[in-house]
Order: C-alpha cells, then sequence, then structure tokens
C-alpha cells in the first residue's frame, strides 16, 4: 500500500519513473582470476588479458595469428585437408557431428591453422591450435598438417613456430590419433637434423598427447603466465599417487622453477620474445610469404 501511495504522488507531480537502461551484452568481461568486471575494448586494447591481475584469457587461433605476427604478412597453407570420420564413433553425439558444428563455430576446416608469415621480418611457418575447435584435440588432420608444414619449413630453411592450446589426442579417432604424436616427433626430428629452429608456445591449457610430442619439443619453450601444461591433469595423479601436489603444480610458473620450459611471457611481450629468440638463432630473412604459397600449390599442398 505504501509503495502504491508513493507512485500515486509522484504521478500527481508530474514526476516521470526513470526507465532502467540495459545494458548490452558484450560491452563487459568478468575476469575468471580475481573477478574483475573489464570493459570489452580495455580487453581487447590489453591483447584479452587483465590489467589487475594478469589472468590471460582463451583466444582463439586468428587473434594469436595476429597477436604474433607482422601485419597482413600471415598466408594459410593446407587449407584443403579436413576432418572426416574413420571410425563412425558416436559417444553422446555422432562425432561426424561434432565436426560440422566446430566448423561452422570457428570457421576453420581443423583445430589448427597453419601457414607462412613474418614475425619481425623474418619469414616463419607457424601451426597454431584454436581450442575451441574440439577442445584443440589433435587428430589425423592436425598430425598431417603439421608434418607437411614441418617439411616446408625443412624445404625453405625457415624457423617453425607452433602455438598450443589443447586437450590432447582426439579420442574421436583412436589410434589414428594417437599415431600423430610419433608422426609430428619424427618431422621435427629431420628439422632439428637441419640445425633448422622450432619456437614451441604452450598456451593455457597445453595438456595430453599435444604435450606429449611437438608441443615439448621445440629448441626453445615459452609458455604464457598461469597455462595449465602437463599431460595428465592434477586431479587425476592426485589420485592415482594418493599424495597432496605442490602449489601451482603443472603451472607456467612451476615448469619454469623445474626446467621444463625456457620462459615464461606475458602476452603483450610475446611477439618480442619469438622475434628475440629467431634474431639470436638466425638472421635469414629470404623469401615472401607468397612465394612460399606459390611453391605449395605447384606441389600439391
Amino acid at each position: 500500500m505504501k509503495d502504491q501511495l508513493s507512485w500515486l504522488r509522484r504521478r500527481k507531480r508530474g514526476i516521470k519513473e526513470a526507465k532502467k537502461r540495459e545494458m548490452p551484452d558484450g560491452l563487459w568481461r568478468k575476469c575468471e582470476g580475481c573477478s574483475e568486471i573489464i570493459y570489452h575494448k580495455e580487453l581487447e586494447r590489453n591483447l584479452w588479458t587483465c590489467s589487475k591481475c594478469n589472468y590471460h584469457f582463451r583466444i582463439s587461433a586468428a587473434q594469436y595469428r595476429d597477436v604474433l605476427t607482422d601485419d597482413g604478412s600471415f598466408v594459410e597453407l593446407l587449407t584443403g585437408i579436413e576432418s572426416v570420420d574413420p571410425l563412425g564413433f558416436v559417444d553422446s553425439k555422432k562425432y561426424a557431428d561434432r565436426l560440422v558444428a566446430a566448423k561452422k563455430k570457428t570457421g576453420h576446416n581443423s583445430a589448427v591453422l597453419t601457414g607462412s608469415a613474418r614475425v619481425g621480418g623474418h619469414l616463419a611457418m607457424m601451426a597454431i591450435l584454436d581450442f575451441a575447435f574440439l577442445g584443440g584435440s589433435m587428430g589425423s588432420v592436425m598430425g598431417e598438417k603439421i608434418a607437411r608444414l614441418t617439411r616446408m619449413a625443412i624445404e625453405e630453411r625457415v624457423p617453425l613456430i607452433t602455438l598450443s592450446s589443447t586437450g590432447g589426442a582426439r579420442m574421436q579417432e583412436g589410434i589414428l590419433s594417437l599415431m600423430q604424436m610419433a608422426k609430428t616427433s619424427a618431422m621435427l626430428a629431420k628439422l632439428d637434423d637441419e640445425g633448422l629452429l622450432h619456437v614451441a608456445i604452450q598456451a593455457h591449457p597445453t595438456t595430453g598427447g599435444v604435450t606429449a610430442s611437438f608441443a615439448s619439443l621445440g629448441d626453445v619453450i615459452v609458455a604464457e603466465p598461469g597455462a595449465l601444461i602437463g599431460f595428465a591433469g592434477p586431479r587425476v595423479i592426485q589420485q592415482t599417487i594418493k599424495q597432496d601436489l605442490p602449489d601451482g603444480f603443472q603451472r607456467a610458473e612451476f615448469l619454469l622453477d623445474h626446467g621444463m620450459i625456457d620462459m615464461v611471457v606475458h602476452r603483450k611481450e610475446l611477439k618480442n620474445a619469438v622475434v628475440k629468440v629467431i634474431d639470436f638463432f638466425t638472421d635469414d630473412r629470404r623469401g615472401t610469404a607468397e612465394d612460399t604459397l606459390g611453391q605449395a600449390r605447384k606441389q600439391g599442398l
């Protein structure tokens, strides 16, 4: 009754009720690290990291491409290779349907974006995993694309840069997925025999069969702050050994302290760090991304 009278008095005085303003979706993001509410434009300017607690938001392969490469220099390669359903796998959903949904969601044919680009002026081959595509999992297509890209790096005598954000091997392809661990590792051994550089970047998370293969085979291994890196997850390990795990176990900083990786680098400094590594190991700036694309097309890649 009291509220109704108050409304009536305001109506008589000609006082209008203020309309509640709706906040458009997508303008703000809540930080998963400190719960700070961050304006989207500010987050984008900060390369999707929290300026308060340093939390690194997960971003797409295309966004990592823009972070790492010189403007307009990236040329996508090996686009014609697509995942299939060799086992007719079905769990709660058909694997074929999951592939269709992942392609629609990401705009890519697979969980890895491959191409050539300039990084600080250096021509390099680049493979960037996209967690949004079935958790960045490694199936037959990812293994094939990384193997072919490594071969192209050998032929062009340029560095290879890989960036991992993944849950590991793709269970829907069974043993065919696990075989990619050996395939990518064998090609990286050839790259090493040729004296060429592999810079492996590990973002959050980098786990499973990818960690057990190419993501850990860099000449220099760089990780983003707070990234979860390991083969099995900490909960599985804790349940297996029946012991409490150290604070920060399997996080990038813990691995750095124990000699498992070489650097932990903030995303805003990631490109500069990669450029310095390439500068240190090589000063070969021959060729262009367009030349590489032309050769790839001649070879039917």
